[in-house]
């Protein structure tokens, strides 16, 4: 089979921005919400607002100019097409990085911190600071193949990522990843590849807390935080890991059901006072919405969860790891709760700001 890199460029047809217009301007829309907040979902006057944005004023030619300036590729690796971005530094000694993004987002929810990370001289930093980037999409998100069979969870992922970074050249490189790419990271850091030798994630990957007597106030905080989340947070996760076919026919025919579909984890995920988009930016929304509508990802996405809840990995994660905490995090990690699973943390930093998509709400 083929090993060959293939340069990638966004091209998109002038007939499918025209048939997501269409699909936005017919949409048949439900009756106002009963409550005056988020309790009950998506509220209908933001999302028509936004909704309208997307059909009338958003330019999704041109900002796909503006990805298209990262270098991006496709190569295949055990029989599927996996898109990338790798973002080479000028800096010689530059350490390999490999970037694995989440859901609802995608491998753009990079795009703010990638120059930075290459080029960091020209943002404050020193040649020690930089980094050769690459971010994979996940199989099924985007511009990457959609498996046609079971199989693809975060520990297949970590095999074809570092068969990736050896198809790049790198021997040795770190991993950092949020959301499933944290669970991805976690795989990598568990001695499978040998080639990662070290891994930073921003999201705990441990299946109960481990508490002893009282809990301390840090821990009763975090133990409130995930009560709240499985109680009133969770219907996505559970529908995904459970019936992502299901939900998928509703995300792929209708754009606004994936809007808000989306956007409410964006809303409710973000740390932001009031208005996400003064926090993460109207057209990046909209450029990771866009992506997701294009590629028709709905159901092959969310499949990722139910790939993931049927591999349990009670592997240890013996590769020095890195964590850092943001306070709207989905989960708070607690360390004393991590330290079992990933006996090697080296590196733990708590931030004052900044939640789930931590690397567009606070990219420095």
């Amino acid at each position: 089979m083929s090993e060959a890199i293939r340069p990638f460029r966004i091209v998109t047809p002038q007939a499918s921005i025209e048939d997501l217009r269409r699909r936005l301007l017919s949409t048949r829309w439900p009756e106002q919400e009963t409550v005056d907040d988020w309790s009950q979902g998506t509220p209908l006057e933001w999302l028509k607002e936004i909704c309208d944005t997307w059909a009338n004023s958003y330019d999704w030619q041109q900002r796909s100019a503006v990805l298209n300036r990262l270098d991006q590729f496709v190569t295949t690796i055990e029989g599927l097409d996996i898109h990338f971005i790798h973002q080479r530094s000028h800096h010689r000694d530059a350490t390999p990085l490999l970037m694995t993004h989440g859901w609802p987002g995608s491998v753009f929810e990079f795009q703010k911190v990638i120059q930075p990370l290459v080029n960091p001289t020209e943002f404050g930093g020193t040649p020690d600071d930089a980094f050769h980037v690459v971010c994979p999409s996940l199989p099924g998100f985007a511009f990457s193949g959609k498996p046609g069979s079971t199989g693809w969870g975060p520990r297949r992922v970590a095999h074809a990522w570092c068969l990736l970074m050896r198809r790049l050249g790198y021997e040795q490189f770190l991993a950092h990843g949020g959301d499933l790419g944290a669970a991805v990271a976690s795989a990598l850091g568990r001695g499978d590849c040998d080639h990662c030798t070290g891994i930073h994630i921003t999201l705990a990957m441990y299946t109960e807390p481990v508490t002893s007597g009282e809990p301390s106030g840090e821990e009763q905080r975090a133990l409130d935080g995930l009560e709240r989340f499985q109680r009133t947070g969770s219907g996505y996760e559970i529908l995904q890991r459970t019936r992502p076919q299901t939900v998928g026919y509703g995300l792929v025919d209708s754009p606004v059901a994936q809007a808000a579909w989306i956007l409410e984890k964006f809303w409710e995920w973000t740390d932001h006072a009031g208005n996400v988009a003064d926090v993460i930016g109207l057209d990046v929304l909209l450029d990771n919405l866009t992506v997701h509508w294009l590629s028709a990802d709905g159901s092959s996405a969310a499949r990722m969860y139910w790939e993931s809840h049927h591999e349990i990995d009670q592997r240890k994660v013996t590769t020095p790891t890195g964590v850092t905490v943001y306070p709207r995090e989905i989960v708070t990690p607690v360390r004393e709760w991590m330290a079992p699973h990933y006996p090697n943390i080296i590196y733990w930093n708590e931030q004052p700001r900044g939640g789930h998509f931590a690397a567009l709400e606070v990219p420095e």
